[in-house]
């Protein structure tokens, strides 16, 4: 296989004046111009350790709606991570935005890969987006407490990248002395956060890193075309991994009938949602686009059989293949990801289940039942998230409704400013994979040319994973391409 890695420079050809939309400038400026550091606001644990490392703990209570004055209020969570020995020491401090949406950040259990490298130098802040990890978390449990999906859908619209980065400027201003700028590290959702915060708050910024993480900025609901330029990465990682696993392609066929020919045209899963062959795709989410994806994959299907100890017994999926598959999709404890997904992409416009709508133009590659018969590669499907998920899967079931008007949802607010980046100022350097399955390779350089200055490491090196993968490496080359150790060109 060819290795490939290259690092560009781009320049704007024309940067214009930056005028930012009035619900943003009201926003931060109304928010931010009279914040005082009130203890009350800022809650501050004592210091622990885990090998090599001091954490400690930050609480926040922050506006759920930044534009009133009397909103309601929410909690925001973040971990200070720092090298032991320099608890005292005056470094820069380094906020990282977890990849998403609807996940929290790392729970360092040592000082090891990226988080390692970064510590050697900054105070990293490891940010639990509101509504994950300690951040308010929206479980399925916690959302139950909302009297109508109206409800929901009218909390919900707080949770997305333009309320992470107010988030993030009220913690900087709490914590970063005399109010300094931070640098940003985000990774694939969180480098999309990243991209809101040089559109809308780029004076909290010192520099920023994106890792898989450089999102499409048209205007609408740019989701279709994510999900159109994705179908043709995502076959591709289908036949590279049978090609690896070519008696997969079997297993899979077998199961793909079994499920269709089961009763109600499934199997019951352990909570009490059902496995069937579409949703039996959807490991694909995770088994195709990480560097250990297809071996954890493979792994998983050697066991999706019970063995025959009593003679005449009817052939079943083992409950170790069962409760595998849930555990691998997260929706029981990450519920956020499957309502919010498609909204990441919507800026006045809906998204009107645009993975669904794109899948079926495609259907005769992704039927599964069909390619089963005909004795066809079953294609597992990607980062896609269907109507159909909150009838099968149970932990999203209660939260169907909530689902529809989300995903007609129309009157959502910008998430990024073409003109602010046209005109940027903060170093920004951005690993681009160039099979990354998640983040389409064409349409992050697409819009890496809006941001002035951006410096590409663009490689195939790494998966979408490359940040975890990588021992520290990505970002040390990241910090290289704007610290002067790596030459421009």
């Amino acid at each position: 296989m060819l290795t490939l890695s290259f690092s560009v420079k781009l320049l704007h050809r024309n940067p214009l004046p930056t005028k930012q939309p009035r619900h943003f400038r009201t926003l931060i400026r109304s928010s931010f111009s009279t914040m005082n550091h009130d203890t009350s606001e800022h809650v501050v644990g004592p210091w622990y350790s885990v090998p090599e490392l001091r954490l400690r703990d930050h609480r926040f209570t922050v506006p759920l709606d930044y534009s009133q004055s009397q909103s309601h209020k929410i909690s925001v969570f973040a971990r200070e991570a720092v090298s032991v020995g320099k608890e005292n020491q005056d470094m820069p401090y380094l906020l990282y935005l977890q990849g998403g949406p609807g996940f929290e950040s790392p729970r360092p259990t040592e000082a090891s890969g990226w988080l390692s490298k970064a510590c050697e130098e900054h105070r990293v802040i490891l940010l639990d987006q509101r509504g994950t990890g300690l951040s308010t978390p929206l479980m399925t449990s916690s959302m139950l407490q909302m009297k109508s999906a109206q409800e929901l859908v009218d909390y919900l619209k707080y949770f997305r990248a333009d309320n992470i980065v107010n988030d993030a400027e009220f913690i900087r201003k709490h914590l970063v002395p005399k109010e300094g700028p931070w640098k940003v590290l985000g990774q694939s959702f969180g480098g999309f956060c990243g991209v809101t915060y040089l559109s809308f708050a780029p004076n909290g910024l010192k520099e920023v890193y994106l890792t898989g993480g450089i999102p499409p900025i048209g205007d609408g609901c740019t989701a279709e075309a994510v999900y159109k330029a994705c179908i043709g990465p995502i076959i591709t990682q289908n036949e590279k991994y049978y090609k690896r696993y070519p008696q997969d392609m079997e297993i899979i066929r077998d199961v793909v009938n079994h499920l269709q020919e089961s009763e109600g045209g499934g199997v019951p899963l352990p909570s009490g949602g059902i496995l069937t062959p579409r949703g039996l795709q959807l490991l694909g989410l995770t088994g195709l686009g990480s560097s250990t994806g297809f071996e954890r994959l493979h792994y998983l299907f050697e066991r999706v059989w019970d063995p025959v100890i009593v003679p005449g017994a009817k052939k079943q999926i083992s409950y170790y293949f069962l409760n595998s598959f849930e555990r691998w999709l997260s929706f029981d404890t990450n519920p956020l990801y499957a309502l919010m997904h498609e909204s990441i992409y919507c800026q006045g416009a809906a998204s009107r289940w645009a993975a669904h709508r794109v899948r079926a133009e495609h259907e005769h590659k992704l039927d599964a039942v069909k390619a089963a018969k005909e004795g066809r590669p079953v294609y597992l499907t990607g980062e896609m998230v269907f109507p159909w998920m909150f009838d099968e899967i149970h932990a999203l079931k209660p939260f169907k409704e909530a689902a529809n008007l989300l995903a007609e949802k129309e009157d959502w607010p910008p998430l990024y400013n073409k003109t602010a980046l046209n005109k940027n100022t903060v170093p920004v350097a951005a690993a681009v994979y160039y099979e990354d399955m998640f983040v389409n390779f064409n349409l992050a350089t697409e819009t890496a040319a809006e941001i002035a200055g951006i410096r590409l490491w663009v490689t195939n090196e790494y998966m979408h994973s490359g940040l975890r993968d990588g021992a520290g490496h990505v970002l040390d080359h990241l910090m290289g391409l704007l610290n002067g150790k790596k030459p421009l060109f």
